[in-house]
């Protein structure tokens, strides 16, 4: 009898989960224009949350610092090292658009596990981290693809663009290719990630509620940081690898 309730304790979870909508979205009308609202509110709340802890950081810093000012000094101090070791001599330029990357990404990340998004209620869809939506992810991709081609040319010139006939013109279609692979494998591996991390919480919440869900959303952040330095990892070394015209 105990084995026939569970299932159908089971069955109601996975019924409750089937019901949820993965494909609504709550959209603002300006002018023509369709915005996608959802990930605009979300990714506020997240540059909110990066300007106020500045600010803070700022506002009064002392010559013997203290603990928070200790803490966004480290901060800084890896985004530089990181930037440094994927780069090389002349990361100087590229430490703010590396580490605008990495924390967006982290705090975006972190966002989706620690804060109630679902109890903010819209007409459509439901508000989650703002790497939990394609359009983000794509958009972080195209910058860091814009990035590393402005990092070439400034530094090389049309001659840049000899990268793609090295070391042989045969290889003039792979070496294009590439260019198209690379911001679609850091985009897809954000967005895969983060969405699979928000799924696997949302059906053992469902299923069993109490104590397995824990351990899962602390493994969740865990990898959510690790994302995140893997993006701005990659981003680094994608400049790195322009400015020095090796592959």
């Amino acid at each position: 009898m105990n084995i026939i309730l569970c299932s159908i304790k089971t069955l109601k979870g996975l019924y409750d989960i089937s019901g949820v909508e993965v494909d609504q979205h709550f959209y603002w009308q300006i002018g023509g224009f369709q915005i996608h609202a959802q990930v605009l509110i979300t990714s506020w709340v997240v540059i909110t949350i990066l300007l106020g802890s500045v600010l803070i950081a700022v506002r009064n810093p002392q010559t013997i610092p203290t603990d928070g000012q200790n803490f966004f000094e480290y901060i800084l101090e890896f985004i530089r090292d990181l930037s440094k070791t994927q780069i090389g001599e002349e990361y100087g330029p590229w430490v703010p658009f590396i580490g605008t990357m990495f924390l967006f990404i982290f705090v975006s990340n972190w966002s989706g596990a620690l804060l109630p998004w679902k109890i903010i209620e819209l007409p459509h869809g439901e508000l989650a981290a703002p790497t939990n939506d394609i359009n983000t992810t794509v958009a972080l991709a195209l910058l860091t693809s814009a990035a590393y081609f402005y990092a070439g040319l400034s530094k090389k010139g049309l001659s840049y663009f000899e990268k793609y006939i090295k070391p042989t013109p045969i290889l003039l279609p792979i070496n294009i290719l590439e260019d198209f692979t690379k911001p679609l494998s850091l985009s897809f591996r954000l967005f895969g990630n983060i969405l699979a991390d928000e799924l696997v919480v949302v059906v053992l919440v469902s299923l069993v509620p109490l104590v397995v869900p824990i351990p899962v959303m602390f493994l969740g952040l865990f990898t959510s940081g690790i994302q995140a330095l893997i993006f701005a990892t990659l981003a680094a070394a994608y400049i790195g690898e322009s400015m020095e015209g090796h592959h």
